[in-house]
C-alpha cells in the first residue's frame, strides 16, 4: 500500500467514514438558516438568528474594519468553519472572526479551515448561551485560539478571553455597559468597543 493510498486526506473520506459531517450536512440540508456544529463529538443545532443578533454583528464589524483589519494581512469574516482538535470530526462556527488574509490556503474539511489561521473568534448569544459561555470556551482554548469574545445578551456584558491554556483561557474580564473594551494587540490593530452600544444593538427594539 502506498504512502498516498494510507494516509488520504479529509476530504477525500467518504461519508461513511465520517459519519458526523454527514448527519451535519443532512441537517442543515433540512434546516435552512441553522447553523450545525460538531463539537465534543456532539452536534449542536442553532436556530437561524434573530434581528437584533444580526444587528449587533453589524456594529461589530464597524470598528475591526475601520481599524484597517478588513485589509492587507488579515480579514473580518461571519460564519466561517474552524476546524477543532478536540475530536475527530469537531467544528465550530464563530458568529464573526479576524482571520489571515491567507485563509484560503489552509481548508482542512467540510468548510472548515485551520485554527492557526484565526486571530480572534467572537459570539453573539442566543437561546442556546451555554453553548458560547462553557462549550466554546473549552473548544477555542484547545484550539488555541489567542482572543474569544462573547457578546452576553443573556446577562449584559461582554467576555473577553485571553491567553488559551489546556481547555480554558488564562484570562477572563467581563465588561459592563458603560465600560470601553479595548482588545489585545495581537489581533493586528487597535480595536475598542463600547460595551452598551454593542448590548443595544443586540436587543429587540422597544424592549426596556
Amino acid at each position: 500500500m502506498s504512502a498516498a493510498s494510507a494516509e488520504r486526506s479529509h476530504d477525500e473520506r467518504s461519508h461513511d467514514e465520517r459519519p458526523l459531517i454527514a448527519e451535519a450536512n443532512r441537517l442543515m440540508d433540512r434546516l435552512p438558516g441553522y447553523r450545525v456544529e460538531i463539537i465534543g463529538g456532539q452536534l449542536l443545532v442553532t436556530p437561524p438568528p434573530d434581528v437584533p443578533h444580526a444587528r449587533a454583528l453589524t456594529k461589530l464589524m464597524r470598528p475591526f474594519i475601520t481599524a484597517g483589519l478588513d485589509d492587507g494581512e488579515t480579514e473580518v469574516l461571519q460564519g466561517i468553519g474552524l476546524w477543532l482538535p478536540t475530536d475527530s470530526e469537531d467544528y465550530a462556527i464563530p458568529d464573526l472572526a479576524v482571520v489571515e488574509a491567507d485563509i484560503d490556503d489552509h481548508l482542512i474539511e467540510n468548510n472548515s479551515y485551520d485554527p492557526d489561521c484565526f486571530r480572534l473568534v467572537l459570539e453573539v448569544t442566543s437561546s442556546n448561551w451555554k453553548n458560547d459561555l462553557k462549550t466554546k470556551v473549552a473548544a477555542y482554548a484547545e484550539a488555541k485560539v489567542p482572543v474569544y469574545v462573547v457578546v452576553d445578551r443573556k446577562h449584559q456584558r461582554v467576555h473577553v478571553l485571553t491567553d488559551p491554556s489546556g481547555d480554558d483561557y488564562a484570562t477572563h474580564r467581563f465588561h459592563s455597559p458603560g465600560q470601553q473594551v479595548t482588545l489585545p494587540d495581537s489581533i493586528g490593530a487597535k480595536v475598542t468597543l463600547d460595551v452598551a452600544e454593542i448590548l443595544a444593538a443586540g436587543q429587540a427594539r422597544g424592549d426596556d
